[in-house]
């Protein structure tokens, strides 16, 4: 993923201008990345260490959900709506 989407997801989650590492913005990050390698295993799918790579992806990004989830519901359930997960 290059820097220029990074930035781009980062503007749109950001709580603050130097908002870099929140967990909307970690979650929004993921989510695009968890996207693009989704995209290329269905191009290449005997490539084994990118689906590991996935796996550990959405792993940390559902971890990343509950803690929000915990922590503010309704940051959540922006997050969710905006994001389109189905949670």
């Amino acid at each position: 993923m290059s820097q220029i989407d990074k930035v781009v997801v980062r503007k749109q989650f950001q709580r603050h201008e130097r908002d870099t590492g929140s967990s909307e913005v970690q979650i929004a990050t993921l989510s695009k990345e968890i996207e693009a390698l989704s995209e290329h295993l269905k191009i290449n799918k005997k490539d084994h260490s990118s689906r590991y790579g996935l796996i550990r992806k959405v792993n940390t990004r559902r971890r990343l959900l509950d803690y929000l989830k915990r922590t503010d519901a309704p940051v959540y359930q922006k997050i969710i709506k905006d994001l389109g997960l189905r949670r």
